[in-house]
């Protein structure tokens, strides 16, 4: 395909269609497709397609793609700034961490945040985990299911830096950060607990105190 016809195909109602030319553009590696693919990106629904487009910018010069994902971090669009984080985590240069701002760790849309816990644990360099497990740590109770199993495995990826912060929220006077601070400590401990059992076990310690950790028959 001709990067004219990549360009055109991306927009193609068909998403096979569109997954094909994300993946033309990568293969080309041609910086002229640079706008085309960041375009598409905040206004691909498909995720496959949208992972795909990621892909095809990391296949360009990082120097070039850097400054267009900057635009788009601050995008009024909720899919562009996710979709620019997620590139970002692909492109894996610490050097980018700091593109991961405070703002975009707390944004508003979860699926922003989400990806942005996600990326910053993929960038950060060892001196700055727990500075970024204490930002992580003010996000604790918050959403739903999805969101609060994303907050905690990306306090749990930080590993000890962010046991601290863990363990004082563990005692929050707000019973749902408590607890998701609990399950968060107890699927640190265990990896490969489940997420629903880890915090039904956090809230009946959180509701009846130390000694309770375990399951009932």
């Amino acid at each position: 395909m001709t990067p004219p016809e990549i360009t055109a195909s991306l927009s193609a109602a068909d998403p096979s269609v569109r997954l094909r030319a994300a993946l033309a553009a990568g293969s080309a590696a041609d910086p002229d497709l640079l706008d085309a693919l960041v375009e598409r990106c905040g206004a691909e629904p498909d995720f496959f397609v949208r992972d795909m487009l990621s892909w095809a910018l990391t296949r360009l010069p990082t120097a070039t793609v850097l400054p267009r994902l900057d635009v788009e971090l601050g995008s009024p669009r909720p899919r562009a700034r996710a979709q620019a984080l997620h590139t970002l985590s692909k492109i894996a240069d610490p050097a980018t961490a700091d593109r991961v701002s405070p703002a975009l760790l707390r944004d508003p849309d979860d699926e922003v945040a989400r990806t942005a816990w996600r990326t910053a644990v993929v960038l950060v360099a060892a001196g700055g985990r727990a500075a970024l497990a204490a930002e992580l740590g003010r996000q604790l109770g918050r959403g739903d299911r999805a969101v609060r199993l994303s907050l905690s495995r990306a306090l749990a990826d930080l590993g000890e830096a962010a046991d601290g912060v863990l363990d004082r929220a563990a005692t929050d006077p707000d019973p749902v950060v408590a607890a998701h601070a609990r399950a968060t400590l107890l699927l640190r401990a265990d990896p490969d607990a489940g997420f629903d059992d880890a915090v039904e076990q956090a809230r009946r310690v959180v509701a009846l105190g130390p000694g309770h950790e375990v399951a009932s028959c």
